[in-house]
Order: structure tokens, then sequence, then C-alpha cells
């Protein structure tokens, strides 16, 4: 009993098995895989960055240089202000650099970007 290219044979138990002299034929439909440009377009791919990412970026660098900020408020009101907290400010205003691509929030950033400014050369360290 053969159906198409594969013939089969009934078992007593219901099953059916794959005759001996059938072999594995080849999709006549088969797809070949393309690459869209190989390594270059991974690099492409990685080089577009999401908008949305860019924001959370600067709301994040943000908040880390606000906080900063006030680790240097409180050290000046308790009068233990040190070294490592001012290092901290300035490490922290290097990622205010980078823009958001939204004008508001850029706009923000730029004055956080000038108060740490500010209290990094009143202390000398710029």
């Amino acid at each position: 009993m053969a159906n198409g290219p594969v013939a089969r044979r009934r078992l007593p138990s219901g099953t059916f098995a794959v005759s001996e002299g059938a072999g594995s034929q080849p999709q006549a439909g088969a797809v070949t895989l393309r690459t869209l440009g190989g390594i270059d377009a991974l690099i492409a791919l990685q080089g577009i960055e999401d908008p949305l990412e860019r924001r959370r970026r600067a709301v994040k660098n943000s908040r880390r240089a606000l906080d900063a900020l006030d680790e240097v408020r409180l050290g000046i009101l308790s009068g233990t202000l040190d070294q490592a907290t001012m290092l901290r400010l300035k490490s922290v205003a290097a990622d205010l650099k980078e823009g958001s691509g939204d004008e508001g929030l850029d706009s923000v950033v730029t004055e956080i970007e000038l108060r740490v400014a500010v209290e990094l050369a009143k202390a000398g360290i710029l």
C-alpha cells in the first residue's frame, strides 16, 4: 500500500511504519535563508535608538544628578561634605550631556546640569 512518495505498512497494533527502501525526500518548496547584509546590517540596526529609550535614560540620569545634589546640600548643612560626594557629583554630570529629544525634558536637564556645574565650580572641581 503506497501513499505518495513514502510507502507505509500497517502493523497489527494499528500503527504504521516507513518501509526500508524509502529515503528522505527534499522538499521542493524549501526556502533558502538570506542575510540582509550580514554584520553590516546588524551594526546599522544597533545604531538606531528608540526615542523612548533616550528619554528614559535622560530621566534616570537627571534623577541621579538630583540625588547627588541633594547629598551635597545635606553635606553642606551638616558640615560633613567630603571629596567623595563631590566626585560622585562630577561623575553624574558627565551623563547629563546626552539629549533626550524632548525639548521640555532637555530644558530641565540643562538647568540641572547648570546647578551641578555651579556646585563643582564652588568646590574647585571642574
